[in-house]
């Protein structure tokens, strides 16, 4: 006979009660967390800080082994102040949370910088507010790809390592007054470093629009000296092809040596998501080749510098490295 009539549902806690946002934001409460935040966890607050919001599968991807030890971790750092959450809406099924960072994690980067919140340029109302941004699919889309390629570095055996990953705010900070592109990135493999800026099509654009954007790339090799490739991301193998026909029409009125264009699709290669299969194709088609491989399409092409321009620009904190801590081991 069952004596106890608790529901299950009581004994579950959907949300971690946590602290009085004074307590959370108090130099005691600051204290306390210099003995509770691991590598990883410093790390994660850089990175939420570079790209603004990562789901729970894109920060499994990113440092974690599985779900289960990921969000025991979220949801203490979630108590501790360090990370907000929220999960859009959907139709049907539901979208997994998404991480920003909250009031506790910017005040540990701030002061690990030896300045305050506001210097920082971090405001709470327009990190949570991301939630209802129109750019937050945009956002996402594009943080998918970052955590996908460093989840195959991270793989046993893996041949490269992302090197280099900015956002398109930081690259905005550094090119924005000609070109705005949605990352820059660095891969390295078997001595080869391949580097690109890369545009996340959602297939929103007018074709004119986006095809306006090369003669800005090459008005930009031609201001620096530095010919960096363009990769292309288009959402459907019908939109690349409609994209690609726009490029090679703007291309006839430019030195082509100029913008090194490769596209691809979700429907180009097996996984939909994965930067490192042989998905790129140039504009003078052929086959479709991997990161390493994208010199093999423009041999001309110089190899890039031993560094990129500086990692922090205009901005005050330097682009996180991409690849996680190996310290926390998870």
């Amino acid at each position: 006979m069952i004596t106890d009539p608790t529901p299950q549902r009581a004994l579950r806690s959907h949300l971690p009660a946590r602290p009085r946002p004074q307590v959370l934001h108090s130099a005691d409460h600051l204290a306390v967390l210099v003995a509770r935040l691991m590598p990883r966890d410093r790390w994660l607050i850089r990175m939420l800080f570079e790209h603004r919001v990562l789901t729970t599968d894109q920060i499994v991807q990113l440092c974690f082994r599985g779900h289960r030890t990921a969000n025991q971790r979220l949801r203490l750092l979630y108590e501790w102040g360090v990370v907000a959450r929220f999960q859009p809406h959907r139709t049907v099924g539901s979208n997994p949370l998404h991480y920003v960072l909250d009031t506790a994690g910017a005040l540990v980067l701030a002061h690990e910088h030896g300045t305050d919140l506001k210097t920082l340029g971090y405001s709470r109302e327009t990190e949570l507010g991301r939630a209802y941004s129109l750019q937050l699919a945009h956002t996402v889309g594009c943080n998918s790809l970052l955590a996908s390629l460093v989840h195959h570095a991270r793989q046993p055996g893996a041949a490269g390592q992302l090197s280099t990953w900015w956002s398109a705010a930081r690259c905005a900070s550094v090119w924005g007054d000609i070109v705005t592109p949605d990352a820059y990135a660095r891969w390295d493999e078997a001595g080869t470093t391949v580097e690109w800026f890369l545009e996340f099509d959602f297939g929103t654009e007018r074709l004119a629009r986006i095809a306006a954007k090369l003669p800005r790339y090459a008005r930009l090799a031609t201001a620096t000296g530095i010919i960096t490739p363009l990769l292309v991301w288009l959402p459907s193998a019908r939109r690349e092809a409609t994209v690609r026909t726009a490029f090679v029409d703007t291309m006839r009125g430019l030195d082509h040596r100029l913008v090194p264009v490769a596209t691809t699709s979700p429907e180009a290669c097996a996984d939909a998501v994965d930067m490192n299969l042989p998905r790129w194709q140039s504009l003078a088609g052929g086959d479709r080749v991997r990161l390493a491989d994208l010199p093999s399409l423009w041999p001309e092409l110089p190899p890039p510098a031993s560094s990129p321009v500086s990692s922090s620009g205009p901005k005050l904190v330097a682009a996180p490295p991409p690849m996680p801590p190996t310290a926390d081991g998870t």
